[in-house]
């Protein structure tokens, strides 16, 4: 399965954006979906991630309130709507597949990996 991320872009603080992943290959219709970043300088971070039925989703607390993760079974695509972004929120922004229905927050649940969009906040 190849992921595609796409979306990303030069925005200011307080902006919104939204990132997209589509899965082709493959469907990942019974996997859960995950979505990533890295900072430069930093660990692959945990940002969201949804269930393979689209009714359970987790996130990290730096993002909790402003982030929604949602997917299009249709179009086998993935979704990251990042609202209120900070300079902080700057990063790559990577999807990936779960290993299974339901794959929490841990990087090593997660197979498949997208190369990873890059988001810039200034401020």
């Amino acid at each position: 399965v190849q992921l595609q991320a796409s979306g990303g872009g030069l925005v200011q603080a307080g902006d919104s954006l939204r990132v997209s992943c589509v899965a082709s290959g493959r469907a990942l219709s019974n996997n859960a979906m995950g979505w990533f970043r890295q900072a430069p300088g930093k660990e692959r971070e945990f940002v969201a991630s949804i269930s393979w039925r689209g009714d359970g989703a987790l996130y990290g607390d730096s993002v909790k309130g402003r982030f929604t993760i949602s997917r299009d079974f249709a179009k086998n695509t993935v979704y990251l709507q990042m609202n209120s972004l900070k300079p902080e929120d700057t990063a790559v922004y990577y999807c990936a597949g779960g290993r299974g229905s339901y794959s929490g927050k841990s990087i090593n649940n997660y197979v498949s990996w997208g190369q990873g969009t890059l988001v810039t906040v200034s401020s």
